[in-house]
């Protein structure tokens, strides 16, 4: 078996992995900021939400 051939792949496949783990890193920061935009939206949404309005009408003839 020829070891130079070896050194190459076994950096290639380290390097692959090192992008691989940023890659994976990167994803859960847009997954976490997108979860709490969802959040923050959410509750927006029920803020601004009032059973109370329309519930009654004043009519005087």
């Amino acid at each position: 078996m020829n070891i130079t051939s070896l050194g190459p792949t076994n950096i290639s496949v380290s390097g692959t992995a090192k992008m691989d783990a940023i890659d994976i890193s990167m994803l859960k920061k847009s997954l976490d900021s997108v979860e709490m935009s969802g959040d923050m939206i959410t509750k927006m949404m029920e803020q601004s939400v009032n059973p109370n309005i329309g519930a009654n009408i004043d009519v005087r003839l």
